[in-house]
């Protein structure tokens, strides 16, 4: 099972003052994910899940944040919470006990708008809203072009109805889509990019949900951390190198891995959610402490979906 890496003091052949500098410059705004999902909403054997998501949130170790909790009307919403100055209250990923989910990732680019709208603010809103995901992305690709390249997810969780998943990009087409059941990957490039990084942990991510009926629920989750704790580069990526071009390409050798780890900059959040056909929902958080990539904490919550 996963054990805490050890801090990384190199990057590339790069000292390690030099590499810190070189992830600002190739990380200049937000988090860099990375999601992997399956879901059916209607799964034959009890004993199946109708979602399993894995996801990692790459940021800078300084960047202050929340880990995750409930909080909203009720406390019926369940994320992490950024607390950056100017953009206080925008989060990554959460859920609320009502089935709405959503999930962000950053669409790699070189140039970014500093003066661009804060992209955690997305996850939010739908998770604050009365809309159904659809209407919302909708509504959101109207706007899409106030904030810096993005994908969202937005769902909602429905044991009566059924699950829908849906997705847009504000770096693709115009207009969100229904996903059909299935399982995703998503970095941060458009839904399904064959980047070999993405590729390689939808490969282990499959292998971990095939056995998931057969795996008690503490193990299904750990096996699902060490897939988004993999630091195997996937080498060459011409399609990492093209997208992010000569910001990237300093430490490509790190950001090509499953889980990204450089000093000042990396994976600093593991977050595994499992909902099974009762709508019984676990989410587990596994959060780095102190800044520090040999320390972290382990946190789970588990409820019932009102819907």
């Amino acid at each position: 099972m996963w054990e805490a890496p050890a801090l990384l003091y190199t990057c590339g052949s790069a000292p390690a003052a030099d590499c810190v500098t070189l992830c600002e410059q190739s990380h200049p705004q937000g988090p860099m994910c990375i999601i992997f999902f399956k879901f059916d909403p209607r799964p034959v054997s009890k004993n199946a899940y109708r979602l399993i998501l894995a996801s990692n949130r790459d940021e800078f170790y300084h960047r202050p944040s929340k880990v995750a909790d409930f909080w909203g009307n009720n406390n019926e919403i369940l994320s992490g919470l950024d607390m950056e100055e100017g953009k206080e209250g925008g989060t990554w990923l959460g859920i609320s006990t009502r089935g709405k989910l959503a999930a962000l990732t950053n669409y790699l680019q070189p140039r970014q708008d500093p003066d661009a709208r804060g992209r955690g603010e997305l996850v939010t809103h739908f998770l604050t809203t009365d809309m159904d995901s659809f209407s919302y992305l909708k509504k959101v690709s109207t706007e899409g072009h106030l904030y810096n390249g993005f994908n969202l997810l937005a769902a909602d969780l429905s044991t009566e109805k059924g699950d829908v998943f849906c997705y847009y990009g504000n770096q693709g087409e115009p207009e969100p889509i229904v996903l059909a059941p299935g399982t995703y990957g998503l970095s941060n490039a458009l839904l399904d990019t064959p980047w070999r990084k993405l590729c390689f942990g939808k490969r282990l991510f499959l292998e971990a949900v095939e056995r998931s009926q057969a795996l008690p629920k503490d193990v299904l989750v750990a096996q699902l951390l060490d897939v988004l704790n993999n630091e195997e580069a996937q080498l060459p990526d011409p399609a990492i190198e093209d997208q992010g071009r000569e910001y990237v390409q300093p430490i490509l050798s790190k950001y090509a891995a499953v889980c990204v780890r450089c000093p000042g900059y990396g994976t600093r959040t593991n977050t595994v959610i499992l909902v099974d056909v009762n709508g019984h929902v676990t989410f587990t958080e596994r959060s780095m402490l102190d800044k520090d990539p040999s320390r972290w904490e382990t946190r789970t919550h588990e409820f019932r979906l009102q819907s």
